[in-house]
């Protein structure tokens, strides 16, 4: 494909293709730094020189450098998964979701660059705002059994603290397990998490 057209204007579907790799490699950027040396320490040209392009383009394609923080910050969809998926298939999902996430320290979490900014307090607000819409709300109408709220809670609490001290503080039971038996014990700690505990008080 011609990068022009007839009229020597820029094609407009590479612009489009170049626009999202920019976005792409800005926001991967602002991933790492972020994570590695939080909100305070980090600048739009340290983001902007890391991506390879004028630092111009973060408030081009983001804004401000506090939008590109929370679009770096936020888990996304990430979690989606979890309302569609048949029940008796999420500790199975979650097994492969802990035991592929990389154990490289050079790894920025996607819950880092939070911890390691806790004075934004807007984009920390969104980040909960997200888990209670995920977890508390969508995610416990799918338990059966008392205390769903409860449940779901314990479980991304669960989750997310298995995440981060396998790839980030790389425990290393949790390291050098092997990953036949790091997904059977996630998956039984996963189900017994997810089933509500029917037995009757002694």
């Amino acid at each position: 494909m011609n990068e022009t057209d007839v009229t020597g204007e820029l094609n407009p579907c590479v612009r489009r293709r170049s626009a999202g790799a920019t976005r792409a490699a800005l926001l991967g950027a602002a991933v790492m730094r972020f994570a590695r040396h939080g909100y305070d320490n980090t600048s739009v040209r340290d983001i902007a020189r890391d991506a390879g392009v004028d630092a111009a383009l973060v408030y081009r394609y983001f804004g401000s450098k506090e939008a590109l923080f929370e679009a770096a910050s936020v888990v996304g969809t990430l979690f989606d998964p979890l309302l569609e998926m048949p029940l008796d298939e999420i500790p199975a999902w979650v097994a492969e979701f802990i035991v592929n996430e990389p154990t490289d320290p050079g790894w920025p979490h996607p819950v880092m660059s939070l911890l390691r900014s806790a004075n934004r307090d807007e984009a920390t607000e969104r980040f909960r705002e997200h888990l209670t819409r995920i977890f508390s709300v969508s995610f416990a109408k799918r338990l059966s059994g008392p205390d769903a709220g409860v449940r779901a809670e314990l479980f991304v609490a669960w989750l997310l603290g298995c995440s981060m001290l396998r790839s980030v503080f790389r425990m290393p039971g949790l390291v050098a397990v092997s990953e036949e038996t790091l997904r059977r014990h996630l998956a039984a700690a996963a189900k017994a998490l997810l089933e509500p505990d029917l037995k009757e008080e002694s």
